[in-house]
């Protein structure tokens, strides 16, 4: 990852810019640098991922112009050799140095020209402007707020506003910010054509398009490894690198130490691929222990986003401390695109794909968040295959007549597409297990013991009444929202809601977000 901020106008005290610029390190430890615009502040931290030399440090500047951009440009090396041709030289192999060439071109037209996961700020010397904008999926983060003199400010974690700006919001993903309004310029849930081919086609597809998701993702300056917990969606990952890989891939898993579900299965799919793999074993003092850290790290109450970031996060600091890894790819998002348990629920195909839309929007808030903060927290890339914005678009197409679970198995599409070799096929047919019982049951277990032990039923009604927007409705919630709240006062609308089952739907109406809750979870996770 890296670290970008952006306070935009001449007013900007350095002090405070800094103050807040800082909390963000950990995201690109390389180097930092801040520059004064003449209009304004932009900083940058480094994690060098692609061209590792010292001229690829930002802010980029051109003519006067100046970029911070947080991503990963894929195929930049097609849209450079174009920018060749058109006169332009690069001093750097790094995929954003294109950007600028590319805004000059294309103004903001550039946008939707790229495949990538981005968030970036431009300064524009001719108009004396800023311009910032965000991928469509939200995987690289972008948060935004006013100071006392209504001046913008732009920044990747909502920690370096706080203190800033008295109300912080997520720049919403697939839009740019110019002349002080956000524009959409590209809806990845918008449906222009809805293919209902044969299943096989369907299927051809979907295998084709994720393994290119994944090919492109795998290119890197930096040594990469993959978090493999050994459910459907990472070990499909996993096992198409593998096979794209001319030596063993590295593979990561966690669990605790008496009673992880998926590490068993992890260590099947590890051996089946080939990969070197390391287990890590979290404790459940190390899970309480961290939980402050955690809820600090990640900016939000959420409890299925809190619970599925302990172990996450305890993976990936292992993996900082104790290897030399620096990209690490991720199976999140197919749940959103294939379906969750509670989908099974579904009303009707209609139904299923207005929650599908709900989630893909709703995503930067939860499993992208929570992907990004643990894992950039210890100074690593996020890189998410399922989150290809070609692959997106096609599932999202998809008849969702199709993708319903007429099949007696979930996610039947994505497991049928990748019958054969890529998986022994007891995994590719495992029934999921949520990911946060997927490290253990008892981890869950102890977060909410820990909170009953915390309050009083008396307390916990009096102190959950004080929050009027998205109130605590356990004493879990309570405890996270209190702790969230010591770090970021008065922020919670940051957060559109609590992440829960779809209560309309009956079979839905649970007061718990983990699908245990559910009453066709069944052999999930044995």
């Amino acid at each position: 990852m890296c670290s970008i901020m952006g306070y935009c106008d001449s007013s900007a005290d350095s002090d405070t810019f800094m103050k807040g610029f800082k909390e963000t390190v950990s995201r690109g430890p390389d180097d930092s640098r801040i520059i004064d615009t003449g209009k304004g502040l932009m900083g940058f931290h480094r994690l060098a991922i692609m061209g590792l030399t010292a001229e690829g440090m930002q802010p980029f500047e051109m003519d006067g112009n100046y970029l911070v951009c947080n991503g990963e440009i894929y195929g930049f090396k097609a849209l450079k050799d174009g920018l060749l041709r058109k006169g332009y030289r690069f001093k750097s192999d790094s995929d954003c140095e294109i950007l600028l060439p590319l805004y000059r071109e294309y103004g903001t037209d550039m946008f939707n020209m790229l495949d990538a996961e981005f968030a970036l700020i431009i300064f524009d010397s001719k108009t004396g402007e800023y311009i910032a904008a965000r991928d469509p999926i939200g995987i690289r983060p972008l948060y935004y707020g006013y100071d006392k003199k209504n001046v913008i400010v732009f920044a990747s974690e909502a920690k370096n506003l706080v203190g800033i700006c008295d109300k912080i919001m997520p720049f919403p993903p697939g839009h740019y910010y110019k002349n002080g309004e956000f524009i959409c310029y590209r809806d990845m849930t918008k449906v222009c054509e809805v293919h209902s081919d044969p299943l096989d086609v369907i299927c051809k597809n979907i295998r084709e398009k994720l393994i290119a998701g994944v090919e492109k993702r795998l290119i890197a300056d930096a040594k990469v490894g993959f978090l493999l917990s050994g459910g459907l969606d990472s070990s499909l990952v996993c096992a198409i690198a593998a096979k794209r890989s001319s030596k063993p891939i590295r593979t990561f898993a966690i669990g605790m130490s008496e009673d992880a579900i998926d590490l068993k299965y992890a260590a099947q799919v590890a051996e089946y691929i080939g990969s070197e793999h390391t287990e890590i074993y979290m404790t459940p003092d190390d899970v309480i222990n961290s939980l402050e850290d955690v809820i600090h790290l990640l900016g939000t109450f959420d409890i299925t986003t809190i619970r599925a970031s302990m172990g996450m996060y305890l993976l990936c600091k292992a993996i900082h401390e104790q290897t030399d890894i620096r990209v690490l790819l991720t199976g999140e998002i197919s749940d959103e695109l294939f379906g969750y348990k509670y989908t099974d629920f579904a009303p009707s195909a209609e139904e299923f794909q207005k929650e599908s839309q709900k989630r893909i929007h709703e995503l930067h808030m939860y499993d992208v968040l929570r992907a990004d903060r643990c894992i950039s927290v210890n100074s690593l890339e996020a890189r998410v295959p399922f989150g290809d914005l070609d692959f997106v678009e096609y599932v999202m197409s998809i008849d969702p007549e199709l993708k319903l679970n007429k099949y007696n198995k979930g996610k039947y599409l994505l497991r049928h597409a990748f019958e054969g070799d890529y998986l022994p096929h007891d995994i590719l047919y495992r029934e999921k297990a949520a990911f946060s019982d997927a490290v253990g049951h008892s981890m869950v277990d102890y977060l909410k013991e820990y909170a009953e032990k915390m309050y009083t039923d008396e307390e916990f009604r009096s102190l959950s009444k004080q929050y009027k927007y998205a109130q605590p409705f356990t004493k879990e919630s309570l405890l996270y929202r209190e702790i969230f709240e010591k770090f970021y006062p008065g922020q919670a609308e940051m957060i559109v809601d609590f992440w829960m089952p779809n209560k309309t739907w009956k079979g839905c109406n649970v007061n718990d977000p983990s699908a245990r809750a559910l009453s066709n979870y069944g052999d999930s996770g044995k």
